[in-house]
């Protein structure tokens, strides 16, 4: 079973009626990386707004990560929680169900710890959330050089957003450049434009209502490494229970650290396999197993 911390904050919101009513939850997939967390921290207190609830979605992180992040959270104006199970290796699909399960919203926004959001990101994510549908954003790869000069300081000040005209031509050597899907544009035909093309779901930045992954029962927990189980097989899942793919590319922006990209399984890509030849798009491996077998040791 999952353990789970809630900051001040979201215990202030309780007073009274005993729930908490927030536009949207933001789930932060998170592993044992207090830079990450603390860059982190200080894009989140850059958002234009902070009527939302906040989620670290932490599959298994050490004793002393822990004690750092619920000390940062209990100093942090936003309504936060923290969802922690132990460390058995790659588990982010049953962790992204406890925090389906906990989440005090009925709009979920997911994002990964190595992608810093622009200040407008969970604005715009609330702002155009629809019934049915998936909003599908996208990163823009930042290079190693530029990834180590941020600070939380640096970030609080903006540095990336007041530095992007020379961001985006560092970077343009890099493989997978996609630079321009970190410029920010506001709501007009050139945004529209850029968003005609049809694309998929990436699991680092995407929004959905809660009740469209109940509904397919969640995440399927037998992907246990990186890649597929977080994105292809949910739109693939959502997809067949008529939930709508909608482009949001340059509206809610966010900028990846680099770092060495972790291995694809092919045991995963088995697994996927298997559910496209199922058809089926509830899963008999997620979030409704997970409480069985959670209360099973209880």
């Amino acid at each position: 079973m999952a353990q789970v911390f809630h900051n001040e904050a979201f215990h202030r919101l309780k007073e009274g009626s005993g729930k908490v009513f927030l536009p949207a939850s933001l789930s932060i997939a998170f592993y044992n990386n207090i830079r990450l967390f603390d860059l982190m921290m200080a894009a989140l207190q850059n958002q234009s707004t902070h009527n939302f609830e906040l989620i670290i979605s932490d599959d298994g992180s050490r004793p002393d990560v822990v004690q750092h992040i619920q000390k940062k959270l209990s100093q942090l104006d936003i309504p936060a929680t923290h969802i922690w199970h132990e460390d058995k290796g790659f588990r982010k699909n049953r962790m992204l169900n406890w925090m389906i399960h906990y989440a005090s919203s009925e709009y979920l926004i997911f994002i990964d710890q190595d992608c810093l959001p622009h200040p407008e990101f969970v604005t715009e994510h609330i702002k155009h959330k629809t019934a049915h549908a998936v909003l599908c954003g996208r990163r823009m790869e930042l290079t190693p050089w530029v990834s180590g000069l941020l600070t939380p300081q640096k970030i609080l000040d903006g540095f990336i957003e007041k530095n992007i005209w020379w961001i985006i031509p560092a970077g343009l050597y890099m493989k997978d450049n996609n630079g321009m899907k970190g410029i920010y544009f506001k709501e007009g035909s050139l945004r529209e434009r850029l968003n005609k093309k049809p694309r998929g779901l990436v699991g680092c930045n995407f929004s959905v209502h809660k009740s469209d992954l109940l509904a397919i029962n969640g995440f399927d927990w037998r992907y246990e490494a990186a890649g597929t189980g977080e994105d292809s097989d949910i739109e693939h899942r959502l997809t067949m229970n008529r939930v709508q793919m909608i482009p949001f590319i340059n509206s809610a922006v966010q900028y990846h650290v680099f770092h060495k990209l972790t291995p694809k399984s092919s045991v995963n890509e088995g697994i996927f396999s298997q559910v496209l030849k199922s058809r089926e798009s509830k899963t008999a491996y997620g979030l409704c197993e997970q409480l069985q077998e959670a209360g099973t040791q209880a």
